[in-house]
């Protein structure tokens, strides 16, 4: 069915964020803090700016702007995708792709995307997230770290 792997990666990855966004509006109240695991709770609510709040001002204008640059930015690492030989690359490139694509889709009914983990230690918030938000960050930092301390590091696919 698919060719390449890795696009059946993104497909996971796109799948299981719209799956958990769906269950945590269809399970969760907005503004409801819930326990989930140990520094994780469950708490929805609605970004209109980028990763972890940042930006969100509330304005339509830039959440649309936001979406058109997502679509660039997707565009240009899926071209990257392409050209990549390193599978581990391959993957964290397939995991930000996935984590874009998520919130891309979330975004452009309404505006925002639905964000409902909950990262906080004691009574000290650190930010609220979805998957996408996850797969994205995670992606990013396995390619800088790859690219830092695994320069000589090859492994085809």
């Amino acid at each position: 069915m698919f060719k390449n792997k890795y696009y059946l990666c993104i497909l996971i990855f796109l799948l299981f964020d719209i799956l958990t966004k769906q269950l945590a509006l269809i399970y969760l109240n907005e503004f409801e803090s819930k326990s989930f695991i140990p520094f994780i709770d469950l708490y929805l609510t609605y970004n209109s700016g980028i990763a972890f709040g940042f930006l969100d001002l509330g304005h339509r204008l830039l959440s649309n702007l936001l979406t058109i640059v997502g679509i660039c930015i997707v565009i240009y690492i899926f071209m990257l995708l392409n050209k990549e030989s390193e599978s581990s690359k391959k993957l964290a490139l397939s995991m930000i792709i996935g984590g874009a694509l998520g919130n891309i889709f979330d975004r452009i009914p309404d505006g925002y995307v639905t964000d409902f983990f909950h990262l906080k230690t004691n009574e000290f918030s650190f930010f609220i997230f979805n998957p996408a938000d996850a797969f994205i960050t995670i992606g990013a930092v396995i390619l800088i770290y790859l690219e830092l301390f695994k320069r000589d590091h090859v492994s085809k696919s």
